[in-house]
Order: structure tokens, then sequence, then C-alpha cells
């Protein structure tokens, strides 16, 4: 099965990678392990040391932490295989006999969300306009222009896109990525299910730049359940901080939309097991996606598609199926409602696994849109719902950068303003509310006359 396994070599090496101009490979990282076949295909990734405030817990997630890229603090990421019938053994011995090996992970399989679905669309792509406001929005001078927009998929068909909105479509070719051994060109790939996402994220943000990230193609057949690939996820949110950081620190933005997740248990370690990456906040990816927020990045992901009316058939947690990054505290978890503000059967309900409030947010989902799967196919699950939130917070950051308005402060805001669906404030089923552009649009203009 193959595993992440997070090593701490030689400074001089961890400097190496971590420097974007330098190039390295497991072989320089890694010295022979017992029992482990190392990849060489898989480019070395650093990860940051968590720094909490006094007296604070570097594995607890929610709360204020900083993040040590230093060469004697930091750690690198390897990924490797070890034989399934030595699985316990290996993974329980290599911290003992190799001081240089800090742990071994979960590298389990995430898959797009699909809704389990099959009733007709609910509206079209002109009623999500209408309800998120975009006129205004527009009016505000928040279309997205200059606001990186990373959709973490199986790649854009850019031509499929503009075709359908009836506008260009900016993909930023250089600053978009792709796994190894995945074939193709940012922009160009087949129409499939980044595409939809593509779509749904211009809707709020027709002038956003967006960052082609086909994670999901790479693809491996054969191998155990846990032969997965969240360790290529780990690599693109790498890929990610660089871009975050050659930007301009004043103008600083990035939305980072993730319409995926991990389904099944059996594709995980136990929960309680140090390589665990479910209900794990010391997981590497777990503590990626900390430091990328924390560097001035929005993060989004799907809750996904495993509500108790209507799961999808590869759910299989029995409760809780909120897990990992997708119940991230620093992230914006989102569930989905139909153009009318009914919630779909099938968005998934909290708690999360990571932290107990999730989803945060329900957004608009079930509608006409990219026709991505044909004419009559709703663009459907927590992954439309994800991406139309993504664009409409790209649209905020068209003149409000994370240095004006960190991304904490703007997850305050977008719950603060919410379209409350219950009596009692925050619930299980639609997080704080349903995304209220109006309510947005109004606290950005009262921030912004009080900072005159």
């Amino acid at each position: 099965m193959r595993v992440l396994l997070q090593l701490r070599p030689s400074p001089d090496v961890v400097a190496a990678v971590a420097d974007p101009s330098v190039s390295t490979a497991a072989a320089d990282v890694a010295d022979p392990l017992p029992g482990v076949v190392v990849d060489p295909s898989f480019s070395p990734v650093v990860v940051p040391r968590p720094v909490p405030g006094a007296g604070g817990d570097p594995l607890s997630l929610n709360q204020p932490l900083t993040f040590s890229f230093a060469a004697d603090e930091a750690s690198v990421l390897v990924r490797g295989e070890i034989s399934d019938d030595e699985t316990s053994t290996r993974i329980t011995l290599l911290p003992t006999l190799r001081p240089d090996v800090v742990g071994v992970f979960a590298d389990p399989m995430i898959e797009r969300g699909l809704t389990c679905g099959g009733t007709p669309p609910v509206g079209d792509w002109r009623d999500v306009e209408r309800l998120l406001r975009v006129a205004e929005l527009s009016g505000d001078g928040l279309d997205g222009s200059g606001v990186a927009l990373a959709v973490l998929d199986t790649g854009i068909n850019s031509a499929h896109v503009a075709r359908h909105l009836g506008r260009d479509v900016t993909v930023d070719e250089r600053r978009s990525w792709k796994p190894s051994g995945v074939q193709g060109r940012a922009g160009e790939f087949p129409v499939d299910h980044g595409t939809m996402c593509a779509f749904d994220a211009l809707i709020a943000a027709p002038r956003a730049s967006l960052i082609d990230v086909p994670v999901l193609l790479s693809r491996r057949p054969g191998g155990s359940a846990l032969d997965g690939l969240l360790s290529d996820a780990v690599a693109a949110f790498a890929h990610l901080r660089t871009v975050l950081e050659a930007q301009p620190a004043a103008s600083r933005s990035l939305v980072v939309s993730n319409s995926w997740g991990s389904f099944s248990p059996s594709w995980d370690f136990p929960v309680g097991h140090p390589g665990n990456y479910s209900d794990n906040p010391a997981h590497p990816f777990n503590l990626i996606v900390s430091s990328l927020e924390r560097a001035g990045a929005d993060v989004l992901f799907a809750a996904g598609n495993c509500g108790r009316d209507c799961p999808d058939g590869r759910c299989a947690y029995p409760d809780r199926p909120i897990t990992g990054a997708n119940s991230h505290p620093r992230v914006l978890s989102i569930g989905g409602v139909d153009t009318r503000g009914e919630r779909v059967g099938y968005s998934s309900q909290g708690p999360g696994r990571l932290v107990a409030r999730k989803p945060d947010l329900c957004a608009y989902t079930h509608f006409s849109g990219s026709r991505a799967f044909g004419d009559d196919e709703a663009d459907s699950g927590t992954s439309a719902a994800c991406p139309v939130t993504a664009g409409l917070v790209a649209a905020v950051r068209t003149r409000w950068p994370s240095s004006r308005l960190s991304p904490a402060q703007l997850r305050t805001l977008l719950r603060r303003t919410a379209d409350d669906r219950s009596d009692i404030g925050f619930d299980h089923d639609h997080g704080y509310g349903v995304v209220d552009a109006a309510g947005i649009l109004a606290s950005l203009r009262r921030r912004a006359e009080r900072a005159l």
C-alpha cells in the first residue's frame, strides 16, 4: 500500500527542498528504508512545523498558529509503498528504527463528489447569478479581476466553459500545475467534473484568473484500498504556496476550491492510529492546509454528498462523514441548497471530524449550468456549491486582499451574514446558513466607509 513518509533530513536538504529554484528528488531526501519502496515520481514536499502561542497545543488546528519553514525545524514528505502483509509491522517499526523518520501517514484515495440524485435541475445558472447579486457585486468593482482562483479537480476545458458562459475565460497556464504522469495542457482537459467546477466558480467572479490543478487525474490502477491520491493534493498545495508567496504582500489573494474528499474508512488508517487522516490534525496534509491559509489563501472544501436523506453510494462512514480537510477549522466547508433555498438531500451533515461545527455554510447547487455531463444534467452535489462559494469569495477579493481582510475575517463575515435556516443559529444541516451576497455587500460597504 502507498503511504506518506515524513522525514527530518539534514537542514541543508530541507533548505534545498524548500527552494523552488532547486530541483530535488526523493533519492536526495530518503536513504534506503527497510521494507519501503520510495516513489521516485513524487517530488519531496516541505511540511512546516506548527508553532502555537504560549501554552498552546501544536496539534490543535482550532487556535492561532504560526508555521516555521526554517531548515532546522521543518520536515519533508516523500511517498512510498509498503507490502500489504507487513503494514502494521513496518508502520510501528520505522520511526524506532530510523531517527530521521518522523511518522508514516495514510495516503487515502480521494474522489470527486458527484450526486446520488437523478432529479432534474432546479433553475439555472442565471438564477444563481441573480441570487448571488452578481450585478451589484460588479457595480462595486467585485468581479474577480486580478484574483487567482485555483480549481483542484479533473482539469478544466476552458473552451467549453467560455462557450456556455458566453464570455472569455482566463486560465493561467504558467501558474497551473499537474501531478507527475498526467498528460494534457492547462485549460485543455476533457470536459468533466473540473470543467463544471470552473464554470460554477466564474458565475460570481467572471474575471478571475483560473489556476488549473488536475489533481484527480492521477489515478493509478490496481493496488490496495489505500492506493490513493492525497499525496498529489499535498504536492498541489505546496505549489500553491509558491504561487501565493510570489504575489505582492499588499495585494495577495488566492482562492482554492476543492470539490473532493475521502468517502470510506477503508481508504484510511483506523481512527486513533498515528497515521490516520480523517480525524488527525497532525496529518501532514491537514498541517499544510493550515499553513496555506495562514499565508493568506482562502481554502474551500465541499462538505460531501453523504447526507442522510440521499447518500452517495460510496459513503461508508456510519456517522460524521465530513472528514479530514473537508472538516478543517481553517477552511470553509460548503453544503448545498437548491435555487429555492431548500437543502438538497445528499448534502452531508455535521458534526465534522476535525472540528464539530461543520458545514460552515450552504450555497446553490443542482441547477442547469455548465452542461458538462449533458444538456439535461444539473451541476449538482456539494461539488457545485463549493465553487459557487469560491467564486463569491474571489469576487470579494477583487478589492479586499488578504492584507485588508484576512481569510479568518472573511470566513467570519460570510458566517455572520448568512441567511440562517434554523431557530437556534448554527445547525448541522445548514451550518450558519445560506450565503447571502446582499449581507456581504452591505458589510463590506460599512467597512469601507469606516476606513475613510
